[in-house]
C-alpha cells in the first residue's frame, strides 16, 4: 500500500516538520508515504466570496493534477465522517480489500476544499468540529496513519 498526502501550502514550522519526519521514519517499514505540497493562493483580509471561490478552484486544479485514476481519495472536511482510531485502522483494511493499493489524503488550505474535490473523494473524513490549522493537521494525520498500522499489528503503541 502506498499513501500520498496532498496538501495546500508550504509547511514552515520546524516543530511540525520534525514531528512529521518522525512518523514518516516510523512508517517506512509499513508503507511508502509521499507528501506533495502544493502552493496556496494569497488571501487578502478583504477577499470577497467570489474571490474565495476562485482561490478554491485554482487550488482544486492543482490537486486534481496530482490524483491518480485508481487512488482511493480521502478528503479532510469538517462535514466528513468522524472515526475512532480503530475505525480509521479498519478503513485501511477495507480499502485494501476493495482492491485499492494507493490511498490519497487531501488537506486543503485555509479556505478548505472546493466542491469538485469533495465530490471526487471516495470518503470525506473529519477530525471533529474543532478548527485546526491545516499545517498542524498534517502532523495529526501522519500520527493517525502510523497509529492505524500499529492497531493492525496489535502494538502497545495504541494503548
Amino acid at each position: 500500500m502506498k499513501i500520498k498526502l496532498i496538501t495546500i501550502g508550504k509547511l514552515k514550522e520546524t516543530y511540525l516538520k520534525d514531528g512529521i519526519a518522525e512518523y514518516l521514519k516510523r512508517l517506512k517499514s509499513h508503507t511508502k508515504v509521499e507528501i506533495i505540497e502544493l502552493p496556496d493562493e494569497p488571501i487578502g483580509n478583504k477577499t470577497s466570496p467570489a474571490e474565495k471561490q476562485k482561490i478554491l478552484e485554482k487550488e482544486a486544479e492543482r490537486i486534481i493534477l496530482k490524483l491518480g485514476a485508481r487512488d482511493y481519495v480521502i478528503a479532510l472536511a469538517i462535514e466528513g465522517q468522524e472515526l475512532s482510531s480503530e475505525d480509521f485502522s479498519q478503513l485501511f483494511k477495507d480499502i485494501a480489500f476493495k482492491g485499492y493499493s494507493d490511498i490519497t489524503f487531501i488537506i486543503g488550505g485555509s479556505l478548505g476544499l472546493a466542491p469538485v474535490i469533495k465530490k471526487r473523494a471516495d470518503f470525506l473524513m473529519s477530525f471533529g468540529l474543532l478548527t485546526l490549522p491545516h499545517q498542524l493537521m498534517r502532523l495529526v494525520l501522519t500520527e493517525q496513519i502510523y497509529r492505524a498500522f500499529m492497531i493492525q499489528q496489535g502494538s502497545p503503541y495504541h494503548k
